[in-house]
């Protein structure tokens, strides 16, 4: 068994991630000593890096850190490194996406895509990245119950017009920008550990 520290303290994206890695990877939530890492760089991979490096370094172990980010065309790629702190930084979930349709009243361009940069980082220094994405549309209202962040406003285009909140599961992590960063990583692993797949 493989042992990673996730850098994320949000429940819902630790879950996901948990879902998405092989069953010989254990991932272990970031432990409450380690507090909240400030997400201060201006990119998706920066800010992967710093949060990942701050809790490898903090446990001794390899940890894992992902940052996702929602890019709508009409609104020149925001929320984009924002996006959970879109309607201010201590902003709800449904806050984010409240300000989102707000902003695209009365647009027609309504395209937009996801994505992630996953960050894995061990005490020594050692940096590895793996990225993924996922085009689609903002939906005129919320609609479905799962998932989290935007997922009741976006509809990807590689599915059958639900948003990813009605998808199940096993729907949207086989074509999810975290589902498309994370189904390589255990490639990745298999290599620095010298596993054989």
């Amino acid at each position: 068994m493989i042992r990673l520290v996730c850098a994320s303290a949000n429940p819902k994206k630790v879950e996901e991630l948990a879902r998405m890695l092989p069953d010989w990877v254990t991932l272990v939530p970031r432990p409450d000593f380690v507090g909240d890492v400030e997400e201060t760089a201006p990119t998706l991979e920066g800010n992967a890096t710093i949060k990942a490096v701050e809790v490898a370094n903090a446990v001794g172990e390899w940890a894992i850190a992902d940052d996702t980010g929602l890019e709508v065309a009409a609104l020149k790629g925001e929320p984009g490194v924002r996006s959970a702190r879109f309607a201010g930084e201590s902003a709800t979930d449904e806050e984010n996406r409240e300000l989102l349709l707000q902003r695209m009243e009365r647009v027609a361009d309504r395209s937009a895509r996801f994505r992630t940069v996953v960050a894995l980082v061990d005490s020594k220094g050692e940096m590895h990245f793996r990225s993924g994405e996922c085009a689609g549309t903002i939906a005129m209202e919320e609609r479905g119950g799962g998932g989290f962040g935007y997922d009741s406003l976006f509809i990807p285009n590689e599915g059958d017009g639900r948003t990813f909140a009605e998808m199940t599961a096993e729907e949207k992590d086989a074509i999810s920008h975290r589902g498309r960063a994370l189904a390589q990583v255990p490639e990745l692993l298999s290599r620095l550990f010298g596993l054989s797949l």
